[in-house]
């Protein structure tokens, strides 16, 4: 079952806020003079807890440190504990509790709880996630039978398997699995011969690639504000005019060519969401057939309702099902009301959004969360 509440459906969900891959330079720093290098990572929260999942705390036995686990709240607690499972070379799972008068500083209405797995090394296995393209999860044991074993999920296999016999392995798989669907590390308890066992399921998600074809002025809106939430971005268009580092400082990569010449460079892999922009059939239609034919996470396609109904029966002509018609976002985005193209960008970007975590899109108080 799973033993975490959530924070919010934001905080939940956001892995990025001092996770490990975050703080391998200070990794590498602190372990540059030979020091030990201890971790600490945050493995269940109740109420308001300033810290998600997965966010780590990296420390020495001298006290040098780096991360956090709570904002600020339980920073010298934590880094203390690390020194400590440092000394006694074995990890051990801590209990800490923000006050309500604490939480006031670090930005919080009210406090929370939090339990975090202190270790006294990062583990290989860590690093090499970490350090990697992610689609990977690495599973460890942190309470019950066979603390501090575990297994790594990759590539749809679970790998270096040394949990404890008699634990379902689908239901392993399966959990895992979802954590990495969601993007959301999280705690699973699961029975085995000896007893159960608490297992921490740490997430390195492969991180989302926003393919834009058409570099319009709403592709220009889009980029920074896809950049601000973790996309590679990447712009392309046949037209040279409409591609220039003047009007795309931000992107990551340009590419000058056609849809298939471009996505073929690209790649479009089920990390990718696609946006077509040009608003030019000779080119919007074919990247919709390429698209339509990749996992792509999300594929969105600007034009009006009478331009999307026209598209999807010239697209059913070419052999596509309602089913897989039913992937295209058109009219792209939601409905925000806006018209300017930074409103527009904030659409799209609103619905890849909730594509990405399961969003429903609609007001937080509606009651269908």
């Amino acid at each position: 079952m799973i033993d975490t509440l959530p924070l919010t459906s934001y905080l939940s969900r956001r892995t990025d806020l001092a996770h490990m891959r975050d703080l391998l330079p200070d990794y590498e720093r602190l372990s540059a003079a030979g020091r030990p290098v201890g971790r600490a990572v945050v493995t269940s929260v109740w109420g308001s807890a300033p810290r998600p999942e997965g966010a780590c705390l990296l420390a020495t036995a001298d006290g040098a440190l780096a991360g956090s686990v709570s904002g600020g709240c339980v920073e010298s607690a934590t880094a203390m504990e690390v020194g400590e499972a440092i000394a006694r070379g074995s990890p051990k799972l801590v209990t800490f509790g923000v006050t309500n008068e604490r939480a006031w500083e670090v930005g919080l209405a009210c406090g929370g709880t939090i339990r975090v797995f202190v270790e006294p090394s990062v583990r290989a296995e860590v690093l090499d996630a970490a350090r990697g393209a992610g689609g990977v999860v690495v599973g460890t044991v942190i309470e019950g039978d066979g603390v501090g074993s575990g297994f790594i999920l990759r590539d749809g296999v679970i790998r270096d398997d040394s949990l404890p016999a008699g634990i379902d392995r689908a239901a392993v798989l399966a959990g895992a699995g979802k954590a990495l669907e969601r993007e959301a590390s999280t705690t699973v308890e699961l029975a085995g011969k000896a007893g159960t066992s608490k297992i921490f399921l740490e997430v390195f998600a492969r991180r989302p690639t926003l393919v834009i074809f058409g570099g319009v002025h709403i592709a220009a809106a889009l980029v920074p504000l896809a950049k601000s939430l973790g996309y590679r971005t990447v712009v392309a268009d046949g037209r040279e005019a409409f591609l220039s580092r003047e009007r795309f400082p931000d992107a990551d990569e340009l590419v000058l060519a056609w849809p298939e010449e471009a996505f073929a460079k690209v790649g479009l892999d089920a990390a990718t969401y696609v946006c077509l922009l040009s608003h030019d059939p000779k080119f919007d239609e074919p990247a919709l057939e390429i698209a339509l034919r990749s996992p792509a996470a999300y594929i969105g396609a600007i034009g009006s309702r009478k331009t999307q109904a026209g598209r999807r029966e010239r697209l059913k002509a070419a052999g596509f099902g309602d089913e897989e018609l039913a992937r295209v976002r058109g009219p792209i985005g939601l409905d925000l009301g806006g018209r300017q193209p930074a409103e527009t960008a904030l659409a799209i970007l609103a619905e890849m959004t909730a594509v990405r975590y399961g969003g429903t899109g609609k007001p937080m108080g509606s009651g269908d969360r």
